[in-house]
């Protein structure tokens, strides 16, 4: 049984990534996995790196790996506030490998309770995800 179509939104700050209607929306918050289908109440919540499924169809999804962000419900619309969306196919995993060693070293040398500490421990689940994702696998 086919589900009532909403419009989505997936913006970066470089742009438009996506805007079509799906019949559901799959991402992760920072208190779990949702989806998101046509009629759903109102919602504000803040995103967790993950891959996020844009269900045009049961058989048509558009997949992104996504950054940390916001996700906005509202009057049969769904805006996806993310810092990057990328294809998965787009994704370099040996480029991914180098920034996690980076965010891993960043942080054993970060002060504990640090501003340095939460930007490296952010970049790390980030780049932990987005590997996941580029080697076929989920994290939501």
């Amino acid at each position: 049984m086919a589900k009532t179509p909403f419009q989505v939104e997936v913006l970066t700050p470089e742009g438009e990534v996506f805007n079509e209607e799906v019949e559901m929306l799959s991402t992760r918050t920072t208190v779990g996995s949702i989806g998101i289908l046509a009629n759903h109440t109102p919602l504000l919540a803040m995103l967790d790196p993950t891959e996020l499924r844009l269900y045009r169809s049961e058989s048509d999804i558009v997949r992104f790996a996504q950054g940390e962000g916001y996700l906005q419900v509202a009057d049969n619309h769904a805006l996806v506030l993310v810092e990057e969306a990328h294809e998965p196919g787009d994704l370099d995993v040996a480029d991914l490998q180098d920034r996690l060693s980076r965010a891993e070293e960043a942080l054993r040398e970060c002060e504990s309770g640090s501003e340095a500490e939460r930007a490296a421990t952010r970049d790390k689940r980030r780049w932990e995800a987005f590997l996941r994702i580029a080697g076929g696998g989920t994290s939501a």
